[in-house]
């Protein structure tokens, strides 16, 4: 059997490590397990969210209202704009994925920065696109601007990723209009703000008003997600913001009942709780904190941060695959990032106790 040739040699997303499998592997008790490698909440989401979810679990065996009206509605309050400004999807990678397959194809490449969110790349290719990134691992305007220059009619879409997965770097938000401003309109710019809560909490410098900024940008898609800040990473539910000329598109592309009745109520629920949420941010950032000054102490370098997670790099002496196994052989899964030619890892900021743990791991694994 033959398949399309745009499959050939395209590597599938590698997720990070399941406590079931090291439970599996290691013979770790599932308890004593701390994951540290997909940037989830550790605090979880609300408890009024999971007290939505349980009494909606009656209704399972119906479809979701497929018009998403109450998310839709309680999102464009949240952002000021009009609810046919929004497409909800399952995560904000699967509004990727439309946004891809709506602009890029063998004759439309994509731009991104050297180390991002995988998924761009790889819905990408699916479409047959070039993929162009800068030489740079975090985002640099003028190697973009210098892509868009040397590709000049040849692009079709261009990621922003502010802040950046999987590294944790973000741009000032007056430097990303400017930057805009001079991208030609018929380019599709993808602004992913799946960790903007937690940017514009740390530094208003950082943060974006969706609202002006799709408003003025007729060409911009603005994405967020509940897996982050809102601690949603099991329901699967993102969404995006753009003109409504941009979301009906999008829409011809989005399959019916896209995300669960329980997803549904989860996000509506979510957005109300704003108190939680601004609780998580605040923690997440003391504890960062503690990363910081054992990078400091130990002397290795890290890269400032505006998101859950914080990118530790470490001296060549010191090799970052190891240093993972040796975590994940006490039962701490962190992520590692030799696969992006860096000799360094990604670990998600976890509570008081969890980070504990790390630090007590992590004496032995480094030195």
């Amino acid at each position: 059997m033959t398949f399309n040739a745009v499959l050939d040699g395209l590597k599938s997303y590698e997720a990070g490590k399941p406590i079931e499998l090291v439970v599996r592997e290691y013979g770790i008790a599932p308890e004593a397990v701390v994951k540290l490698a997909s940037n989830e909440n550790p605090k979880g989401c609300s408890p009024k969210v999971l007290q939505a979810i349980k009494e909606e679990a009656s209704r399972a065996s119906l479809y979701p209202d497929d018009s998403m009206y109450e998310l839709k509605e309680g999102l464009a309050k949240r952002f000021n704009v009009s609810s046919n400004q929004v497409i909800i999807g399952a995560g904000s990678d699967q509004v990727i994925s439309f946004a891809l397959h709506a602009k890029a194809n063998p004759s439309k490449g994509v731009v991104m920065a050297g180390v991002t969110f995988a998924m761009y790349e790889i819905y990408g290719r699916q479409t047959g696109a070039s993929i162009y990134k800068t030489p740079s691992a975090t985002h640099d305007l003028n190697e973009l601007r210098e892509l868009l220059k040397t590709h000049e009619g040849e692009i079709g879409v261009l990621f922003l990723c502010l802040p950046n997965n999987p590294l944790g770097e973000c741009l000032d938000s007056e430097d990303v209009i400017e930057f805009i401003n001079e991208v030609d309109s018929d380019i599709l710019v993808v602004v992913d703000g799946a960790y903007q809560e937690y940017a514009s909490f740390k530094d208003s410098k950082k943060a974006l008003q969706v609202d002006s900024l799709v408003d003025k940008f007729p060409n911009v898609l603005y994405l967020g997600t509940f897996s982050k800040a809102y601690g949603l990473g099991g329901m699967r539910c993102g969404y995006g913001i753009a003109q409504p000329r941009l979301i009906s598109t999008l829409h011809k592309l989005r399959p019916p009942f896209n995300i669960t009745t329980l997803s549904l109520r989860a996000g509506v629920e979510a957005l109300r709780d704003e108190q939680f949420v601004n609780d998580c941010l605040k923690e997440n950032f003391e504890q960062m904190k503690r990363y910081e000054e054992e990078a400091n102490r130990l002397g290795f370098d890290f890269i400032q941060s505006y998101t859950n997670f914080i990118t530790l790099q470490f001296p060549q002496s010191k090799k970052a695959s190891q240093i993972a196994q040796t975590l994940l052989e006490q039962g701490i899964i962190v992520r590692d990032l030799s696969a992006y030619g860096m000799n360094a890892l990604r670990v998600t900021i976890g509570t008081q106790k969890q980070n504990d743990r790390f630090f007590e791991a992590f004496k032995r694994a480094y030195n």
